[in-house]
């Protein structure tokens, strides 16, 4: 049976996934990173599409790695897409973690490989891995030093212990806090957002974004050039402009 579903909102625009292992804490096995892998690809490929949402079913947005399925040689990496299926290549187009209850190990990793992450109030979020031998090389300890203060870096990763939202949002790890239960409805509120903005320059700002950290202020400009050249030179470019100047929404036909 499937333990990852789909299902799509706002008009077809965004993909909310699902990772249904409740019963499991929504830990993360073989059959999850697959089918996760497979989810990223479906977002990526429908032009229709731009952008998704991850979240848990249950209790909990994600424990992390499967325990028992990795002490019996069950991997929760699909080649070089690493753990979850995505966490080292997320997908091309925008994601938006939604975390319920608790995030943790590969459940924190997983909701950093996502570009904006809404979290419940009472939810928590933390890396245990120290208290079990392990370091969090599922992107944890790198997208943490980069993303908020290295003392509170440091504290999350060596501590191992888990972090209140509420916390991380004061730091600027969580961009909105939503009532418990609620964590969806805000995601999909702070999609709303973004989906009426242009693909293609949704795309290359992603692009940008998410590679900026590693070029450098000076790679970064002549890097950037070409995403910025593709949407200018666009259809939508000059939809964009026309739309302006004649005071109406504009049509994207992402190209």
């Amino acid at each position: 049976m499937s333990v990852v579903t789909t299902e799509k909102a706002l008009d077809d625009r965004v993909l909310i996934i699902s990772v249904t292992r409740p019963a499991a804490r929504t830990a993360v096995n073989g059959q999850v990173a697959r089918e996760l892998a497979a989810a990223m690809d479906e977002l990526d490929a429908d032009p229709q599409l731009r952008l998704g949402i991850l979240r848990g079913e249950g209790p909990g947005f994600s424990a992390g790695m499967d325990l028992k399925g990795f002490l019996q040689g069950d991997a929760p990496v699909v080649g070089d897409r690493g753990f979850g299926g995505f966490a080292t290549k997320p997908p091309r187009k925008p994601l938006i973690a939604a975390i319920e209850g608790f995030a943790v190990a590969g459940g924190l990793e997983m909701a950093l490989a996502c570009d904006l992450i809404v979290a419940a109030s009472d939810a928590k979020l933390g890396l245990p891995e120290v208290k079990r031998s392990l370091i969090a090389a599922g992107g944890g300890l790198l997208r943490l030093a980069l993303r908020i203060p290295y003392h509170v870096a440091a504290e999350i990763a060596l501590t191992g212990d888990h972090i209140p939202a509420e916390r991380l949002y004061q730091v600027g790890l969580i961009n909105r806090l939503a009532e418990p239960g609620r964590a969806l409805d805000e995601a999909l509120a702070l999609a709303a957002r973004i989906v009426d903005n242009a693909p293609l320059a949704l795309d290359g700002t992603k692009y940008v974004l998410s590679n900026a950290a590693d070029w450098g202020l000076a790679e970064g400009w002549e890097r950037q050039e070409e995403a910025s050249r593709r949407a200018a030179e666009s259809e939508d470019a000059r939809e964009g402009a026309t739309a302006f100047a004649e005071r109406r929404a504009p049509v994207w036909r992402g190209r």
